[in-house]
């Protein structure tokens, strides 16, 4: 889960990080109200889940309160990559001397901990990161042994941190690896950590993402999810146990196991080019149990969604067979039907596996009008493209 700006920096003063308190508002008048408690001049920041806010107009100097509604209303519904701006962080002006550029992050590709650091951090890191890569410090991390002190001290020696300030970074880079860790992230990052004219070094930015499989360890995480800017479906996923992700498609895909819905996105994509460009609308994996409740559900969701023109049911049936798991979608129709859900679109049902004919045959006599009992994944993954096509 990607946090906001200012919810980083929550955690940054709960870890002894140096840096900016501030007002989160939703519209310009309560700008105004923060402008004038924090006094002087301020910064209006825009607060999405994405990088060059600055670049994009979402960052903006304001030297008075009046201004700083101004400039909130200005940046409130801008749309910054794609994301929608619904609130701003109101906070104190820096001076600033020199701007630098910290983070960790996990190396998937090297499977451990990466700490880069560059003393030419700000707007343009990552032009610094593609023409001048010497500038950009890497230093792998030793989850064994994590950030102490001698670590800290090579990570800013390699980075070339000025003599003045190398304690502080030391002691910043340290309680930022306790946020990561304690904090159960795979990202931790600061752009701009700023040296200010008194020789002070703090985190004026923050960028924080955290691991959605810890959150059993962290209860407090559950409030810093943004209710309203997640998508209802996967609200209503997540609460009834399923994996699901909404995608911009016209096929819903249920499946078992989160291999197989992989290929079959990968299938549906590939025979929906044929007819009209039509593309997977979700990744929904229902585990291994299909049961009627577990299917019921499935299936509540995918049909939720309005773009969803047609389904597929792809099933490889292991432990749970697929003569049960067949009973499962006719059951499931029943109770959606019995919750007042008539379905009405169209199921392509492709099951292989173990008792692969039986399950197939409950299919067939159950003789409901919206099932398509489709032997091959190839084969079923053209009909239902073509169905959400209008075919």
């Amino acid at each position: 889960m990607d946090l906001y700006e200012y919810q980083a920096k929550e955690l940054f003063a709960k870890h002894g990080v140096p840096t900016q308190s501030g007002v989160v508002v939703t519209d310009a008048s309560a700008a105004v109200a923060a402008a004038e408690q924090i006094g002087g001049m301020v910064v209006v920041k825009a607060q999405v889940k994405t990088g060059g806010r600055g670049k994009a107009g979402g960052v903006k100097l304001a030297k008075s309160a009046a201004e700083a509604g101004e400039k909130a209303d200005a940046i409130l519904g801008l749309d910054i990559k794609g994301h929608i701006v619904h609130k701003v962080l109101i906070t104190g002006a820096a001076d600033i001397e020199q701007e630098y550029y910290v983070s960790y992050l996990l190396d998937r590709a090297n499977r451990t901990f990466l700490a880069m650091a560059s003393v030419e951090g700000g707007m343009d890191i990552e032009e610094v990161a593609a023409t001048k890569p010497e500038a950009l410090a890497k230093v792998l991390i030793d989850p064994l042994v994590g950030v102490n002190a001698e670590v800290a001290a090579s990570i800013s020696d390699t980075a070339g941190f000025p003599a003045d300030i190398r304690e502080q970074v030391i002691e910043v880079l340290q309680r930022l690896w306790d946020v990561f860790v304690k904090e159960d992230a795979t990202l931790v990052e600061v752009n701009p950590l700023v040296k200010t004219p008194e020789g002070q070094v703090m985190a004026l930015d923050g960028k924080v993402t955290i691991d959605e499989n810890a959150e059993f360890r962290h209860a407090d995480h559950a409030a810093l999810v943004d209710l309203a800017a997640e998508n209802g479906l996967e609200l209503k996923a997540k609460e009834k146990g399923l994996n699901y992700v909404k995608l911009e498609g016209e096929v819903g895909i249920i499946g078992n196991g989160a291999g197989l819905v992989m290929s079959t996105l990968d299938v549906v994509a590939y025979a929906g080019e044929k007819h009209k460009g039509v593309r997977p609308a979700n990744f929904l994996d229902i585990g291994g149990g299909a049961s009627a409740q577990v299917m019921a559900d499935g299936l509540e969701i995918v049909l939720g969604d309005p773009d969803v023109k047609s389904v597929f049911v792809n099933v490889f049936g292991g432990i749970t067979a697929c003569d049960a798991v067949a009973n499962g979608i006719v059951q499931a129709i029943a109770l959606l039907e019995g919750q007042g859900e008539p379905v009405t679109k169209p199921i392509v049902c492709r099951l292989d596996g173990n008792n692969a004919a039986a399950g197939r045959d409950i299919l067939s006599k159950a003789n409901l009008s919206v099932i398509h009992v489709v032997e091959t994944m190839d084969d079923a993954a053209d009909r239902v493209a073509a169905l959400a096509a209008g075919a």
